[in-house]
């Protein structure tokens, strides 16, 4: 507005569990609370393509918007988050990296994955194998980097395409860093933006 400016948290999770077993894994006591906190203080949960849109004037944001993201693909995410979030009925964007998503007894199967987003839950990319998009691998040359970098973006968002029936918009970084070379073959990819931690 002429008066002020908006500032829309992003808020980020990873892991869920019965208790916090380590700085990545939120209790679903905690959760819960932190989700009723924010209905009780009258946050609105907005999605992140609705902030998208409002970061490029495509559209307006109600006031004490908030954007919740899950990160990976872990099987809590299932488990505990998807059935809170539900509750609550707040939106929310899972970026998965492909490679995690096996169904094994700790990571999310398709079908679950297919599950949630027929239900509402925004899928979105965190690469095929989560590698560090800024920093090329020990003894890779400069050809090698470029070839994989440009792979873990087109790749991943392909298999997402295949699987869910949508292709993806938006990136997470995995461990938040990103370089010119990331930004710009997402740029070329289509991607309309990509968040960092």
């Amino acid at each position: 507005t002429p008066e002020r400016y908006q500032t829309v948290p992003v808020l980020v999770y990873h892991q869920f569990g019965e208790k916090n077993t380590n700085k990545m894994t939120v209790s679903r006591d905690a959760f819960e609370a932190q989700m009723q906190l924010l209905k009780d203080k009258g946050y609105r949960v907005v999605t992140l393509e609705q902030l998208v849109d409002f970061v490029e004037f495509r559209g307006q944001l109600p006031e004490k918007s908030v954007v919740i993201t899950i990160d990976d693909g872990w099987r809590t995410t299932y488990d505990i988050a998807f059935p809170i979030l539900r509750k609550h009925g707040f939106p929310a964007t899972l970026f998965v990296y492909t490679q995690l998503i096996s169904g094994s007894a700790k990571t999310l199967s398709w079908d679950q994955v297919r599950e949630m987003s027929a239900q509402g839950l925004d899928v979105q990319c965190h690469t095929i194998s989560h590698r560090n998009l800024a920093l090329p691998l020990e003894k890779e040359s400069a050809d090698q980097y470029f070839t994989a970098i440009a792979r873990e973006i087109t790749e991943s968002a392909r298999t997402i395409e295949q699987k869910l029936g949508k292709r993806p918009t938006i990136l997470a970084y995995p461990y938040g860093d990103t370089n010119g070379l990331a930004i710009t073959l997402l740029k070329r990819q289509g991607y309309r933006a990509a968040l960092t931690v």
